[in-house]
């Protein structure tokens, strides 16, 4: 987090957090929500500046409860996220699993697929979602220990129908730290991804 917003909230410790202001869409884009409505679902809209975009990205931080925010100076403001905290896309040049705000991830230690299609993962950084965009070229990267790859299981089996301690996959070229060691593939309904991964999906204030 930047110093001068780390500053910011030891001078101004009382200003209120903010909610239904923005949103993080399923494919890693930042949404900013005029109208406040964020929390009822609306759509808001794009973010183009790349200055404010950077902004956000290196002051994303998370509560212990699992709300995600952007540290505004000395203003939270809470993120509701449309599919998980971070997004993911691969970067096969640079051998390595990519956030939506630019960090590496270095470890997955679990991954989850829904009733969708969609892949999520547990790593270091907290929640992913990898970018539907990826998925194909992830799916040529994941084997077992015995060399199926993770297309071939599922398609040997139905996604409810997965066994109970599910399959572990990595990339035995070793080309992606991420993924050099085993992770357990399991099948999670789409609802309860965000109780499963820890993380709140849509933030809203405590009332007394």
């Amino acid at each position: 987090m930047d110093q001068t917003v780390l500053d910011a909230q030891i001078r101004w410790p009382d200003v209120p957090a903010a909610y239904g202001w923005l949103s993080l869409s399923a494919r890693g884009e930042w949404r900013l929500h005029p109208l406040g409505d964020a929390q009822l679902g609306g759509a808001g809209v794009g973010i183009s500046n790349q200055q404010i975009l950077t902004f956000i990205g290196r002051n994303y931080a998370v509560e212990p409860a699992g709300a995600w925010f952007f540290q505004n100076g000395p203003q939270r403001v809470y993120v509701r996220l449309d599919a998980s905290p971070f997004i993911t896309r691969v970067d096969p040049a640079l051998g390595a699993l990519i956030t939506h705000n630019g960090l590496t991830i270095t470890t997955v230690v679990q991954w989850l697929l829904d009733e969708t299609g969609q892949l999520y993962a547990q790593t270091n950084l907290g929640a992913a979602r990898i970018d539907d965009r990826d998925l194909s070229i992830l799916a040529e990267l994941l084997f077992t220990a015995d060399s199926r790859g993770l297309l071939t299981v599922l398609e040997e089996y139905e996604l409810d129908q997965l066994p109970d301690r599910g399959f572990s996959f990595f990339d035995p070229t070793q080309r992606f730290l991420a993924l050099r060691q085993p992770a357990l593939l399991q099948a999670v309904k789409q609802k309860d991804v965000p109780l499963t991964l820890n993380f709140i999906a849509n933030p809203a204030p405590v009332v007394t």
